[in-house]
């Protein structure tokens, strides 16, 4: 059975606290993980989460502030002393390749894993898989930053009582989905379409067109919510959200289940977030999103 969930690996913004690592964030999608944002201990954080290095498939870097990324070094180096067997593709911001480059060789080690780099210079599609394509948006920061995106394409599903009904079974099904016609029967008369879910990964920007293209009808949107809504103006001028913000952005794009995360060490009580969320008018699923906490992607519509 597939697996499609988030664990949070960390939760802080800028500085870890007692209680919250910097970011990091694994999506497990049908098998793939991709590691959105590792800041610093992501490695020991992800020991603590069980997940391993193996699981990594992809890393996805929004920008290169020190929470987001200075956990490369150790995950980079982790992967190649697990001798893990398949590639790994890693996506950044075509102007930190210097950054990356450091990270990447902080130290010396041992390369044992190819890890294809794949920079991000504009908005578009980054690559595809059987089970999703991988987007990007460019955000509103002090740095260049990206936001990232999956889409499983559409689908259909079969009926077995409408290809009982018109004697289709077997090797025929197969033939029917490949082709779309079969003796005269649609694909569509015994089919019913399967819409594809939709992933969202937002992280430190202002309100900009590109937050409300990854947003868009996603069934899981995680977005950064550094501020609360009476600081709106520190958040303007640090090029952060608030957790207002980020709730209307969910209501405006028809989001099903919103993880606030990224909070300043300056606030106290993670259910104010909470709160003004709801104050924005969300009324979907809202997760508080906490270290270690795995959150499993809505089941289909």
């Amino acid at each position: 059975m597939s697996v499609r969930e988030l664990v949070v690996l960390g939760t802080a913004s800028q500085v870890p606290t007692r209680h919250r690592n910097h970011n990091g964030y694994l999506l497990r999608w049908d098998g793939q993980g991709l590691l959105f944002d590792p800041g610093e201990g992501t490695q020991r954080q992800m020991l603590r989460a069980g997940v391993a290095a193996h699981d990594l498939n992809r890393i996805c870097v929004t920008h290169f502030h020190g929470d987001h990324s200075l956990g490369l070094a150790g995950v980079i180096q982790r992967i190649n002393l697990d001798r893990v067997p398949h590639p790994v593709t890693a996506h950044y911001p075509a102007s930190g390749q210097r950054f990356f480059d450091r990270l990447r060789y902080a130290t010396a080690y041992r390369e044992t894993v190819r890890l294809k780099q794949r920079p991000v210079a504009e908005d578009g599609e980054l690559d595809r898989s059987k089970s999703y394509a991988l987007q990007a948006h460019k955000l509103s920061h002090p740095v260049e930053s990206y936001g990232y995106r999956l889409v499983e394409p559409d689908a259909r599903r079969m009926l077995p009582d409408r290809l009982a009904e018109h004697g289709i079974a077997g090797p025929d099904i197969g033939r029917l989905q490949r082709t779309g016609e079969l003796n005269g029967v649609r694909l569509e008369e015994v089919s019913e379409l399967r819409r594809g879910q939709k992933f969202a990964f937002v992280m430190d920007t202002r309100l900009c067109e590109g937050v409300y293209a990854l947003a868009a009808d996603a069934d899981m949107l995680v977005i950064e919510s550094t501020f609360l809504d009476e600081d709106l103006q520190l958040a303007v001028e640090h090029g952060h959200l608030t957790a207002g913000q980020a709730a209307g952005v969910a209501v405006e794009a028809n989001v099903r289940h919103l993880v606030l995360t990224h909070f300043s060490q300056r606030y106290a009580d993670p259910e104010e977030f909470e709160r003004q969320a709801r104050a924005a008018g969300f009324t979907g699923e809202l997760t508080i999103a906490q270290d270690l906490m795995r959150v499993p992607l809505p089941k289909r519509r």
